[in-house]
């Protein structure tokens, strides 16, 4: 075919056209021969459209089948995506990717602009802290945001926060204890009784510090409520992310999944839940967000293809919260790490991009840090691993269970 001279490779030949799809991707319409195709005529490029309409702009769909876009401001109509200008090129390797944000973003900046109106989000964890923001910024955006709590006096007063800041939040309060599978279990089954997608589910609550505790099902405190639990359930709601996708699953874990076992660096399958005398609550933290990163990276590979994508995430360093409250010596660190480390909003920000950013659409088993991607350690990237570490987690669950008969 032969094109016209151009001043830039991106100018379409006469006769094609440059339209999108109601999911942000870009495609070519050649009026000519009446055809459609991804890539650009002239550079083979793909692209899609990142971010929302700009103010005063909606969109509809015609008789025919096409969007098109009502400029309210200067009253016109068009064919034409108003943010066509600024579509990204589409990269073959998903890990290559722009990055928009960063350590000084905050999650209502990661959001800025878009309206989520009909999505559902379960966020365990979200009564205070970097939870509480995550539920705030999705509500303010119209997520209809689920907060899975074990303090619900506390959950119903972050829920009327939210209310108060915007009367049309539409924000709800559940009872689940992650060191409870029963609780645990009958949280998923109170939740599917309401017949809810569940377009995001965020694995956020955890204890830091914790003294070695056993839980009513006999397991050690900080690996159940940061990793068992969130196994647990994340099992339970299979059925109803595989019904809601395309749906999200993030998980929030740390860089602390670098430091386990100091002697061997290795996870210990037979010692997932630390004898006392092993007990380190440093040590066995790191292992519960090591196991994190596992479990995100062995679920994406599993339920990619049924339209669930999973992500895991390090929300920044020492940020204050409530998991410092378990020791005095930790509250006091915490306290003089304050002026150096992020924001509740801030910590907030890479959660909200993992759950809702579109150029992440699809993709999944990564893990983030400052809503860009990075290498986790060499062990929880290892596949093997992570196999073995659900074989032994569904067997330490079903063993449990079998005493409850559930």
């Amino acid at each position: 075919m032969e094109l016209f001279d151009s001043d830039s490779e991106e100018e379409l030949p006469a006769g094609w056209e440059e339209r999108s799809t109601t999911d942000g991707r870009v495609f070519y319409a050649n009026h000519q021969s009446e055809t459609t195709q991804w890539a650009h005529p002239a550079t083979g490029k793909r692209k899609r459209i990142a971010g929302e309409l700009p103010f005063g702009w909606t969109s509809g769909v015609d008789e025919k089948g096409l969007l098109f876009y009502i400029d309210h401001l200067q009253k016109r109509t068009t064919y034409t995506d108003p943010r066509l200008a600024f579509a990204v090129e589409e990269s073959n390797n998903p890990q290559e990717f722009n990055q928009r944000f960063d350590a000084y973003s905050t999650a209502l900046g990661v959001l800025q602009g878009r309206d989520l109106s009909g999505k559902y989000a379960i966020i365990t964890g979200a009564n205070s802290g970097i939870g509480f923001e995550t539920a705030r910024s999705l509500a303010l955006h119209g997520v209809h945001v689920v907060l899975a709590c074990r303090n619900l006096r506390k959950a119903n007063a972050a829920a009327g926060k939210i209310r108060d800041e915007l009367g049309p939040a539409k924000v709800d309060v559940m009872y689940l204890d992650l060191a409870s599978l029963r609780s645990i279990k009958q949280f998923a089954e109170n939740y599917k009784l309401r017949q809810w997608p569940v377009d995001m589910l965020i694995c956020n609550a955890a204890v830091f510090g914790h003294p070695w505790q056993l839980t009513e099902d006999g397991f050690e405190t900080t690996f159940q409520v940061n990793h068992l639990g969130h196994f647990y359930l994340m099992q339970l709601l299979e059925d109803t992310l595989i019904q809601s996708a395309p749906a999200r699953v993030v998980v929030v874990s740390s860089e602390s999944h670098r430091f386990v076992n100091l002697g061997s660096n290795k996870l210990d399958l037979d010692n997932l839940s630390v004898d006392q005398s092993d007990y380190w609550p440093i040590l066995a933290y790191g292992q519960s967000k090591l196991c994190n990163i596992m479990m995100s990276y062995e679920f994406d590979n599993r339920m990619r293809s049924k339209g669930v994508t999973c992500a895991a995430l390090h929300p920044g360093n020492m940020i204050y919260t409530g998991i410092k409250n378990n020791w005095w010596m930790w509250r006091l660190l915490w306290l003089l790490a304050r002026p150096f480390s992020k924001s509740l909003q801030q910590g907030a920000a890479t959660t909200v991009y993992c759950a809702t950013a579109r150029e992440l659409e699809g993709i999944g088993g990564l893990y983030f840090n400052s809503c860009c991607p990075c290498l986790p350690s060499e062990e929880a990237s290892d596949e093997g691993l992570g196999e073995a570490l659900r074989e032994k987690c569904n067997s330490m669950i079903q063993q449990r269970l079998s005493r409850y008969c559930l």
